[in-house]
């Protein structure tokens, strides 16, 4: 829930002294900060350019609705929940600030140690999780008969295993980030694509692309699904992840840092790193409720669209216009591109910046920081979502090419209304790394429990009082409330602890840049209106003609929002331009 072309205006070349909050004897200069979140938010690109790459082939191999769809989409869905328990949630909270100052005081044994301890863990958990995988799969779709049901396992065998492999690279990326080797973490996912699309373009070349058949039923579509067709979508994806952990290890050794066995340490060592990530696992904890959620509204409302024969009690193919699990994730796969492109590459950046200041004990520099990341993502995200808002059913015809225009509408609706929450998102996450910085992640635990709160609420009073079709759409739409929610708490938290938090300037930035990007979103919705609807159609040409049009969606969108800007004074998106221009010339 929580968890990357909008790169027009990456934050590629900070150019004042004050941008980022790191002016006036910082430790480290804005260009720096500028290019690392450069390298960063580049290596997300070309990653996120073959994700999409790799979802097109995935749509075009098993589809986006229907039963193999929502089975892989549930059996792929669980190493990413459990990676979000037992590593993303606990070691992200406690890793960077413990290694920093580890590195700070020369001790490379405790973070020997945190490693040691961390993967030998993690390896015993993915073992004893993967031989759990049909209790799992039945979790979180319990309203599954025993055909998708024994599907969806065969592939969750084969995926369970990339929870060890994420759990390395989370190690392993950790430890170059402290040593500021930022690039080698978002280059790696590159690999993990090229693996994944290898895999996607055997099968297609051995057993063709998905067509829907109406008259097919559950069970002749489950048994189509043979070992080696599991094997190329399933097995060939934890292949990628494990390429994506473990090429890490070489510029680990080449920067200097060389791990080694470390079980034991001085009484109390690892004390703060216990009680941090055990407040960070409670909040993950938390979360992961909407998900299970979220999760099993999904696939309700798959089976709701499932008609059952009255005669021979066969359930058929599930209605593709209403969106199950596989299309609410091929849309959040679709709405996280500028989440992952610019907020994580700036705040996988920043941490380490706002590590270092509580360290040394500067909480007014904290304060700035924070202030800089949420304005600066601000400006980003608020085009990002009002371009992904009105441009979404031609994205999804051109990243789906090949399924129906029902199934395009559905991911479509899905996609424009999480967009809405791009904005709180990026700022929540930011204000979230504050907590962590300042080692309080008792405070995120506290706030996650309203956040769970708002989205069920959403989400279960839209599937309790409408049709299946809006069911998912209710999800998407709780998800805005519950990074609303996030935003209000998270901040109020942080201004009683930091003695203020900018508010006024922050207010401010946010105010003018929706009303430029209200501006940019009616040019955008006049082109959309007088355009054709070509995400309606199927084939080649409607392909083509759904990314032209994408492509003017946007450029329109773009000049009136960078005019716009210019004219209400938006200083974060003018300096983003001049870094921009700037490296333009280079390239020249």
């Amino acid at each position: 829930m929580t968890t990357d072309d909008p790169g027009a205006l990456m934050p590629v070349d900070l150019p004042t002294a004050g941008s980022l909050g790191l002016a006036g004897g910082s430790e480290k200069p804005p260009a720096s900060v500028g290019r690392h979140t450069a390298i960063m938010a580049a290596g997300t690109l070309v990653s996120r350019v073959l994700g999409v790459v790799r979802g097109m082939l995935l749509t075009i191999d098993i589809g986006v609705t229907g039963i193999a769809a929502d089975s892989y989409s549930v059996a792929n869905r669980l190493p990413n929940v459990m990676y979000a328990v037992l590593a993303a949630g606990v070691l992200n909270a406690v890793l960077v600030p413990q290694i920093v100052k580890a590195f700070r005081g020369g001790s490379e044994r405790t973070i020997h140690r945190i490693l040691t301890l961390g993967g030998v863990g993690i390896l015993v958990a993915t073992t004893v999780l993967t031989l759990m995988a049909e209790f799992w799969v039945r979790f979180y779709s319990h309203t599954w008969g025993p055909d998708q049901t024994a599907l969806a396992t065969a592939f969750a065998l084969w995926c369970i295993p990339q929870l060890f492999f994420y759990g390395l690279y989370t190690l392993f990326g950790q430890v170059l980030n402290a040593r500021e080797q930022f690039g080698w973490f978002m280059w790696a996912p590159v690999a993990n694509n090229v693996v994944a699309i290898a895999g996607l373009v055997v099968y297609y070349k051995l057993f063709g692309g998905y067509a829907y058949d109406e008259n097919a039923t559950i069970s002749t579509i489950v048994s189509d699904w043979t070992t080696p067709k599991i094997l190329l979508v399933a097995a060939v994806a934890t292949l990628g992840i494990a390429a994506q952990a473990l090429i890490l290890i070489p510029p680990m050794i080449k920067g200097g840092y060389r791990w080694r066995w470390v079980w034991r340490g001085p009484k109390g060592e690892l004390s703060v790193v216990a009680k941090v990530a055990s407040w960070a696992l409670g909040a993950v904890l938390v979360e992961q409720v909407t998900v299970w959620f979220a999760s099993n509204v999904a696939t309700a409302a798959t089976a709701a669209s499932s008609p059952v024969d009255p005669v021979t009690h066969i359930a058929s193919q599930p209605d593709p216009s209403i969106a199950g699990s596989a299309a609410y994730d091929y849309a959040l796969s679709f709405f996280l591109v500028p989440h992952s492109l610019v907020t994580i590459s700036l705040m996988t950046v920043l941490f380490t910046q706002m590590s270092r200041h509580v360290a040394s004990g500067r909480l007014d520099r904290l304060r700035e920081v924070t202030s800089e990341g949420v304005r600066t993502i601000g400006v980003f995200t608020m085009f990002a979502g009002a371009a992904m808002i009105v441009a979404s059913p031609h994205l999804v015809r051109v990243l789906a090419p090949s399924v129906s225009g029902e199934s395009v509408d559905a991911v479509a609706w899905v996609l424009a209304i999480m967009s809405l929450g791009l904005v709180p998102l990026g700022a929540s996450v930011m204000l979230k790394q504050a907590y962590f910085a300042l080692e309080d992640a008792r405070t995120v635990f506290l706030i996650q429990i309203p956040m769970t709160i708002a989205l069920l609420a959403v989400a279960y009073a839209v599937k309790g009082t409408m049709d299946p079709l809006w069911w998912v759409r209710g999800v998407a739409l709780g998800m805005l409330a519950t990074n609303l929610v996030a935003v209000v708490l998270r901040f109020w938290g942080l201004n009683r602890r930091l003695g203020g938090m900018d508010l006024k300037r922050i207010t401010t930035t946010h105010l003018k840049a929706a009303v430029a990007a209200s501006l940019a979103a009616v040019a955008g919705v006049a082109i959309l209106m007088a355009g054709p609807h070509s995400w309606n159609q199927e084939g080649l040409s409607a392909v083509m003609t759904s990314a032209g049009m994408s492509g003017a969606i946007s450029l329109s969108m773009f000049v009136v929002y960078a005019a716009a800007s210019r004219f209400l004074g938006i200083s974060e998106a003018t300096a983003v331009a001049q870094a921009v221009t700037r490296r333009l010339r280079r390239v020249r």
